[in-house]
């Protein structure tokens, strides 16, 4: 019945693949099953995914079609899909076909059996010798620093029960990973191992401005391990200080050595003038995402709803 609610609920960010779309459409069917649930989120794309997510959730039942009123991220772009799914579960998936969406029952399978969590973790990737060496630094860093459970080849293909889901959008928090977040709020969990697959069509929106933001939201958000650092520079900088300033003050007591004045002094100043500013903009960093979470702005709005069974 249409009106049931579905048992899973498969969640896809979309944001400019009108070129995967043709594909994408019918292996989520064969995947997922025809009582899935499928909800698309546009995150207001420049192509005409919109239009073809319009149509194709008019003529599908249990398909919504979402569009926010800005591009808002592809974190956002999940969190507003899950606030709309009805499933006891849901995968989320992106919509590149990179993640084959084959994989679906297994990951459906470990759920049925029990796990809240089901990660579908990167093995090997078809992709360039640039992204593979990006990738492998992003991760080891993260499971050294941050999440020590982070599975080697990381992970955005990924099925959460419904409690998770709920966390997971009540959570609303700004500049941080939707999968450093799940791991974070713990639950019993099953990985699974898989190629992720080479681009096909279209071009991707992960550019290395939003790699550098995903890596700092990644660290920040989950770890004082920055500030720690901090700490433990400023810490070294002012005992090196304090041994130097003794240092010169015995030999001009002791020795009545005269003390080169300006070579020193600017050294000096050089390092503790660039070691204030390193601590500074890490602090000012903590400051400006406190600033961002108090301001209590939503998270994302919606534009425009296409909803097959409403």
């Amino acid at each position: 019945m249409a009106n049931e609610l579905p048992e899973l609920s498969v969640v896809v960010p979309v944001y400019n693949n009108s070129a995967n779309l043709p594909d994408l459409f019918p292996a989520l069917e064969k995947a997922a099953g025809p009582n899935a649930e499928l909800v698309f989120v546009d995150d207001r794309s420049r192509d005409d995914s919109w239009v073809q997510l319009q149509a194709y959730a008019k003529k599908r039942p249990r398909t919504q079609a979402v569009r926010l009123s800005r591009n808002f991220g592809s974190f956002t772009a999940c969190v507003a899909g899950l606030s709309r799914a009805r499933g006891r579960a849901a995968v989320l998936i992106s919509a590149d076909l990179q993640d084959p969406p084959e994989l679906i029952p297994d990951l459906l399978a470990h759920w049925k059996a029990g796990r809240q969590v089901v990660l579908a973790a990167r093995q090997d990737r078809e992709e360039g010798l640039g992204q593979r060496l990006f990738s492998g630094i992003y991760y080891w860093i993260l499971r050294r620093f941050v999440f020590p459970e982070m599975p080697k080849g990381g992970f955005d293909f990924v099925l959460i029960d419904r409690v998770v889901i709920d966390a997971v959008v009540q959570a609303a928090e700004k500049n941080t990973t939707l999968m450093g977040l799940i791991l974070w709020l713990g639950f019993d969990r099953e990985v699974i191992y898989y190629t992720r697959r080479r681009r096909e069509k279209g071009q991707s929106m992960w550019t290395l401005r939003k790699k550098v933001k995903y890596f700092i939201d990644s660290i920040l958000a989950f770890s004082y391990f920055p500030i720690r650092v901090v700490q433990w520079f400023g810490l070294l900088v002012a005992v090196g200080g304090f041994c130097h300033a003794a240092y010169l003050i015995t030999l001009k007591l002791r020795s009545g050595i005269p003390i080169p004045g300006w070579t020193a002094m600017m050294v000096v100043t050089l390092v503790l003038g660039g070691g204030n500013f390193l601590v500074l903009g890490v602090i000012g960093e903590y400051v400006w995402r406190i600033l961002d979470e108090v301001k209590r702005r939503p998270l994302f709005v919606v534009d425009s709803v296409v909803d097959s069974d409403r």
